[in-house]
């Protein structure tokens, strides 16, 4: 099966080669056309042959080009169509959403293209060995690898897949292949942690220098788990004996290799009450969207912002609105100035959205926000970071819009970006226009 031209631009290499919508491709170069992975890969040269079926007849097109030069054509398909998960985890997230939510929030994708090309981890418990091939022939790296236990037995059980064993090999491939990743371990009270965490470190530290950065971090539970495998939250004091074996390992790591290696997620420390640790402490922060030194960053960008902005004349009132987990950090990091003109009050907003055991900023939904901003006195302006709105900036996870958060908080709701700069622009400016 090929792929289905759309449409052909006029100034594209495709027109040139006479390319006509409802072409169907079918190979480039002598390879089939599986993907984007290929249509990337496959046109990177100078010479380009395009094979191609019009009207039940195949045809041949070739040409020399420049090597940045694309075909420039668009599929009916997008070539690429998503890759679906084939686990059914102990501690799938997907698996704990509240019902009747808009239906892209229970798509469980589990696809290396899209750990390629937007850094989505990927357990590869459905890359067979063709797919593998493919993988090594097209140098696809770096990847971002789910690895959660290296222990066989171990890894079946958490991710209830035979396949799910067999990781430990395909690590191996990627190295040899010159390929390399970044891994994630989604810690479970018992299950995962201890000496299995041990092991799993032991085994990914010998993939140097394949094996890029290590991010631990807790497992994520709601309130809709009836019926699912019984799991428990880390207590504080086992969140400080975690970070305390991490650290252990970090010095091991910057001994032996000069680099920290294994990074704990911010939610460990806010579990533990432990401070962040610097912004250094991170290298080259290479796993910050797995919410690893993230609020290092936002510290580190808010006080180099702060340093360059003067705190507005003006008599102005803010309400940050943020997760449970953050908010003491956020509160020290906020209250360590000395604000003149600007009144500032921060409110950890429960997630009842997720049943309350969900304490992040970004899985905040908006009846959350009215339920605990509603009725207030004197809230000024809300700040809101964009991570609780989807891409499009307009519905929270629970689909209430923002104009309906702010008709039923009774303010103006300011959506700002996730960053410190940004933070500190908006409290130093003392903007309020709520659309931001």
């Amino acid at each position: 099966m090929g792929h289905i031209i759309k449409s052909v631009p006029e100034d594209s290499l495709g027109a040139e080669l006479g390319l006509l919508p409802g072409d169907e491709i079918l190979a480039l170069n002598g390879e089939a056309l599986v993907d984007v992975i290929d249509y990337q890969a496959l046109q990177s040269g100078t010479d380009l042959t395009v094979a191609f079926r019009r009207g039940g007849e195949e045809q041949e097109v070739e040409c020399e080009k420049e090597e940045w030069e694309e075909l420039g054509v668009e599929f009916m398909d997008g070539l690429l169509k998503t890759r679906v998960c084939q686990n059914h985890c102990i501690f799938c997230f997907i698996d704990q959403m509240p019902p009747n939510c808009r239906p892209s929030l229970y798509v469980k994708d589990d696809d290396w293209r899209m750990s390629l090309m937007m850094g989505n981890f990927v357990t590869l418990t459905n890359v067979n060995d063709e797919e593998m091939r493919r993988i090594v022939r097209r140098h696809a790296s770096p990847l971002y690898i789910s690895v959660h236990a290296t222990n066989p037995e171990v890894r079946r059980r958490m991710m209830r897949n035979p396949r799910a064993g067999n990781i430990l090999a395909q690590l191996r491939t990627l190295k040899e292949a010159g390929i390399r990743f970044h891994c994630q371990i989604v810690l479970c009270p018992g299950e995962n942690d201890g000496e299995v965490l041990e092991e799993t470190l032991t085994d990914l530290l010998a993939l140097r220098p394949a094996a890029q950065s290590v991010a631990v971090v807790p497992v994520g539970l709601t309130g809709f788990r009836q019926g699912l495998y019984p799991l428990r939250p880390f207590s504080p004091g086992e969140a400080d004996a975690l970070l305390r074996q991490v650290s252990r390992w970090q010095k091991k790591c910057w001994k032996e290799i000069g680099t920290r290696f294994v990074f704990a997620s911010d939610e460990f420390y806010c579990l533990a009450g432990r401070s962040i640790p610097a912004e250094s402490c991170y290298e080259d922060f290479p796993q910050i969207e797995n919410g690893v030194g993230l609020f290092a960053t936002l510290r580190a960008e808010f006080e180099d912002a702060l340093s360059q902005l003067r705190e507005t004349e003006e008599e102005k009132r803010f309400t940050i609105a943020c997760g449970v987990s953050v908010a003491p950090l956020l509160s020290d990091m906020i209250f360590a100035h000395k604000w003149r003109h600007v009144k500032l009050s921060i409110v950890p907003v429960r997630s009842g959205f997720f049943g309350g055991a969900v304490t992040v900023t970004g899985l905040v939904a908006g009846q959350d926000l009215v339920r605990d901003l509603r009725g207030r006195e004197d809230l000024g302006t809300v700040l809101i970071v964009e991570s609780m709105l989807r891409a499009e900036g307009d519905l929270f996870l629970d689909d209430m819009t923002l104009s309906e958060v702010r008709a039923a908080v009774g303010a103006p709701v300011r959506v700002i970006e996730n960053t410190g700069a940004a933070l500190a622009e908006a409290l130093c400016t003392g903007s309020e226009d709520e659309n931001g």
